[in-house]
């Protein structure tokens, strides 16, 4: 299911729609298919889920923390597929957020010929998800994929940031489905006391350059930030913050999954006010 259905239903509604990200794998395969379970039924209307990866560019101290639990606890790429079927499954558009090299060197050549960003095309859609976002890919380095997705009717969700040029916001937005990712700040991921003042102009520009929905991530910690954020993007995207409360409750699942839920309902009251 294509995120442009989660997009256009908030949009009859007159807000913002809420993305929810938790790596696959943390705290454990079971209990993240439970964490995302609880963040949809709370209101997240696309769920995006991390494939945890050794080397990663673009994630925080509090993600780190998390893939790195996940990596221990073994979690492969067909954890990840097993993931996104069960999520999949509630109904809530589910997107995988990778860096590219996994995507690259999956299965590949071992089965039938195929190469490995193909057979990861095929086997996302089959179970259910609805594309990709990249964050180390960019559209001119990423026609493997393009064209991969484009066969298997999948998202294909590519980054802007403040420092884009409006050459660059074109070519990027041009090869985007289901909506566009837009950093907030420059630097990695995690929580912040306050938004950045450089979201707006960033998703005026975007919108300027497309008619697809513009989604702001990083920073967005409560229910206010939220709101915020919803005035001018069409989607907020959390995660940090969510990964904080499963990390903070480490020792007590269910109160973490309680936290979860009261985080969620308060994001998701945000959008709305937004």
């Amino acid at each position: 299911m294509s995120t442009t259905s989660a997009f256009d239903t908030a949009r009859t509604e007159g807000r913002a729609a809420l993305v929810g990200y938790l790596p696959a794998g943390f705290p454990s395969v079971d209990g993240s298919i439970e964490a995302m379970r609880v963040m949809v039924e709370a209101g997240c209307d696309v769920i995006e889920v991390g494939m945890p990866y050794s080397d990663p560019v673009m994630d925080g101290p509090t993600i780190q923390a998390a893939a790195q639990q996940a990596l221990e606890g073994g979690v492969r790429t067909t954890d990840l597929m097993r993931v996104v079927e069960a999520v999949a499954a509630t109904g809530a558009p589910t997107v995988v957020m990778t860096y590219w090299n996994p995507v690259e060197h999956y299965g590949g050549s071992r089965r039938t010929g195929r190469s490995g960003v193909d057979l990861f095309a095929a086997d996302l859609a089959s179970a259910g998800g609805a594309g990709l976002i990249t964050p180390d890919l960019t559209p001119d380095a990423g026609g493997e994929w393009i064209a991969a997705a484009d066969d298997h009717d999948l998202d294909k969700v590519f980054l802007v940031a403040p420092s884009s040029t409006p050459e660059r916001i074109a070519m990027t937005t041009a090869a985007c489905r289901g909506f566009v990712y837009a950093t907030a700040v420059m630097g990695v991921t995690g929580a912040r006391a306050t938004t950045s003042d450089l979201a707006a102009p960033l998703v005026a520009r975007t919108k300027e350059a497309t008619d697809l929905p513009v989604g702001v991530g990083l920073g967005v910690s409560n229910g206010d930030q939220a709101a915020e954020i919803a005035a001018y993007a069409d989607g907020v995207i959390v995660g940090s913050a969510f990964v904080r409360v499963l990390l903070d409750h480490a020792d007590d699942p269910a109160g973490g999954l309680k936290a979860l839920r009261a985080l969620t309902e308060d994001l998701a009251a945000g959008v709305r006010r937004g």
